[in-house]
């Protein structure tokens, strides 16, 4: 609604925009908070859309790829349409 007047030098300028923006929304309770939220919401979409974790830890310029692995946790839905029926007691 205001534009900015100076660059936003922080990502503390960026966390209370943030915050002001799930205030508005009545969000209460949200996974993570501030620019973190925008960076984990940016993630989990380019993730499944079927970006690879070594793209996606460049994007979030991570040091290391062990910090990108947050974002490859279990989504039941997604791991539902690729699921195979179980084969019951079939030996091995």
């Amino acid at each position: 609604m205001v534009a900015p007047f100076r660059p936003l030098s922080s990502s503390s300028a960026i966390s209370n925009i943030v915050a002001l923006a799930l205030t508005r929304a009545g969000i209460d309770d949200p996974p993570s908070h501030g620019a973190n939220l925008l960076r984990h919401s940016a993630a989990t979409h380019m993730l499944r859309g079927g970006a690879t974790l070594q793209s996606i830890s460049a994007v979030l310029r991570h040091r290391s790829l062990e910090t990108t692995t947050i974002y490859a946790k279990v989504d039941l839905n997604m791991l539902s349409q690729i699921a195979q029926p179980w084969l019951g007691d079939v030996a091995c």
